[in-house]
């Protein structure tokens, strides 16, 4: 009986996995298959998943339309520089609040937490005010400062340098190590799969930010894809295909990013918040 019930439950389970991956998968499916279609065909009620005839037009009119490589230039140069500024920066954060004894110090955390509590929208204003008087307005600087440091990052490093044994930096500090030598050459070496995980979610969070680059960028030369794939969608009709075809051709570094780097991402978040 026991057995029986064990067999029904999983299968139960797998049912619900499928369902869930069906549609999570499934409006990445319609996307590829608006992309091939024409204006016609996609826009036809009721709908069609396949298309008639495969029209491959649709990404080549997306670089004929838009400055595309342009807009790819600068998403790169916004992401690397906010993935590297935050593996550092918020790597010293976090081995400070998690292995310094200072005054103050879990108030301070906690006060950096609840920046997690307050939509970014609600310092949108002051963040602009504040990148127009450094003259930084339509710059990519204006994208690429504001993400160097994050709340979750300096988080997310601290729950796994917790983890990490105490004797290590004890044996450190008898070899006459100091605080940095500690952080670079023992912690940061043994964090390789948060500092990863960590990479691949500031990239995500940078690759699709879209209201930040329109409010405080107004050329197409200092637009990333998000923004840039905006001006796609018209105030009274789209090309949907096109659209379609644009976005597909803007995700896909980040879906061969996280195939490539998927275990050590799934390792890195396993691994943390394990110890408070």
């Amino acid at each position: 009986m026991a057995t029986k019930q064990s067999k029904a439950s999983k299968v139960v389970l797998h049912a619900i996995l499928i369902l869930g991956a069906v549609f999570m998968v499934g409006p990445f499916l319609w996307m590829v298959s608006t992309s091939l279609q024409t204006l016609g065909e996609a826009t036809k009620i009721p709908p069609t998943l396949i298309p008639s005839q495969f029209h491959l037009d649709n990404y080549r009119r997306v670089f004929e339309t838009l400055p595309f490589a342009t807009f790819y230039k600068n998403t790169i140069i916004i992401t690397v520089a906010r993935v590297l500024g935050q593996l550092f920066f918020c790597s010293l954060a976090a081995y400070a609040f998690a292995r310094i004894e200072f005054p103050g110090r879990d108030w301070i955390f906690v006060s950096l937490l609840t920046v997690l509590m307050v939509p970014g929208q609600a310092y949108i204003i002051p963040q602009y005010l504040l990148m127009m008087r450094l003259g930084w307005l339509d710059t990519l600087t204006a994208l690429i400062v504001p993400g160097l440091t994050s709340a979750y990052g300096t988080f997310l490093l601290r729950q796994f340098f917790l983890t990490l044994p105490e004797e290590l930096q004890e044996a450190a500090i008898i070899d006459g190590c100091n605080h940095f030598k500690i952080y670079w050459k023992i912690f940061l070496p043994l964090s390789v799969p948060a500092l990863i995980a960590m990479s691949i979610f500031t990239a995500l969070w940078s690759w699709n930010q879209l209201m930040w680059p329109l409010i405080v960028n107004t050329s197409q030369a200092k637009m990333p894809l998000s923004a840039g794939l905006a001006s796609l969608q018209g105030q009274y009709s789209t090309h949907f295909p096109m659209l379609m075809g644009g976005a597909l051709l803007a995700i896909f570094p980040m879906v061969i990013l996280f195939l490539v780097l998927q275990k050590h991402f799934i390792e890195g978040i396993a691994l943390t918040g394990t110890k408070a």
